[in-house]
């Protein structure tokens, strides 16, 4: 992949996040995801690339746009599979809470798990404690494995949890392990990354989310030397027979880092709509608006947070496309 891909996917979670902003607090979470939908596949269509949607916004027949399969980019430039989340967290938007993103990942083509839309069991972390932890393994193992790796004691960690009645047991063990639980009503991809991140204050992910979800988490892990591991938990018949159609046949593998995103070299970048430990969300001012931006490619290493100031007025559509 080229280096210049970085910011052009900037340009993409910025303008998803300003759109869907407007909707912040309304209580309408398909038109924020609407908006924001539109505004990424307009921006897409400005990037030189040959882009392919593995992860978006459903099939062909249940999305307008950002379906996976969809061709977008100018059409020239290097060959990528794209994974996009327009509103990572469409019920945070409506309700005007914590950690929503836009999020945009990046690999080159056939490097990234095409996961059907289903339950994921994941656990994520850091760079520190890359490694220690094991999917399979009792959940008070790798509490104590993971505050050996960081050099806590066990009731410092924090484990960051979806807030859903199937984590009941999950949550008693954790509590009776003696770390501490930060309860999300969505947003596990934000929780993912931000377990990589020492001034966030979460040290892990666990639980049960959405597969593509998994799979936009471990491209940002992979940026950030950090892990997930997951395992689908397809509910019917009909969800096994999705998992075969999209090439996986071994529905209870764990699924590594390689399994999710493979290669060496791969781009996320994701804007805050709403406010959140990592970043800050949109904020208006007359024809002014700001976002705050994390952008990171593996293949470098490279971390860079973007606060970037839009002229509304100038770019009302958000996307000048000379």
């Amino acid at each position: 992949m080229e280096r210049s891909l970085s910011m052009e996917i900037v340009r993409v979670t910025e303008a998803a996040a300003l759109a869907s902003a407007r909707w912040m607090g309304r209580g309408e979470k398909e038109e924020a995801d609407g908006a924001a939908t539109e505004a990424m596949r307009t921006v897409f269509d400005t990037v030189p690339m040959q882009g392919t949607v593995v992860i978006g916004e459903g099939e062909k027949d249940e999305a307008p746009m950002l379906y996976i399969g969809e061709e977008v980019g100018l059409g020239q430039g290097p060959e990528v599979d794209i994974a996009v989340d327009p509103v990572e967290g469409t019920n945070i938007v409506a309700l005007g809470t914590w950690n929503a993103l836009c999020v945009v990942g990046i690999a080159d083509r056939r490097n990234l798990l095409h996961a059907p839309d289903m339950y994921m069991e994941k656990i994520a972390v850091g760079p520190e404690a890359v490694g220690k932890v094991d999917i399979n393994a009792p959940v008070s193992k790798n509490l104590k494995a993971i505050a050996k790796a960081k050099g806590k004691d066990i009731e410092d960690i924090v484990v960051v949890v979806l807030n859903r009645p199937r984590h009941d047991q999950l949550i008693e063990d954790i509590r009776k392990a003696g770390a501490r639980i930060k309860l999300i009503p969505d947003g596990d991809v934000a929780a993912s990354i931000n377990a990589a991140f020492d001034h966030t204050g979460v040290d892990m992910l666990m639980g049960i989310g959405g597969a593509p979800e998994g799979v936009l988490s471990a491209i940002g892990l992979k940026c950030l030397g950090g892990e997930i591991q997951g395992r689908l938990k397809p509910r019917n018949d009909e969800e096994v027979k999705r998992c075969h159609k999209m090439g996986i046949k071994d529905v209870d593998k764990v699924l590594t880092m390689e399994d999710l995103c493979s290669g060496d070299d791969a781009i996320f970048a994701a804007t805050g709509i709403t406010d959140g430990e990592l970043l800050k969300g949109v904020q208006f001012k007359g024809d002014k608006a700001t976002t705050e931006t994390v952008v990171m490619r593996a293949k470098s290493g490279t971390i860079r947070f973007i606060d970037g100031t839009h002229s509304l007025q100038k770019k009302p559509d958000l996307v000048i496309k000379d």
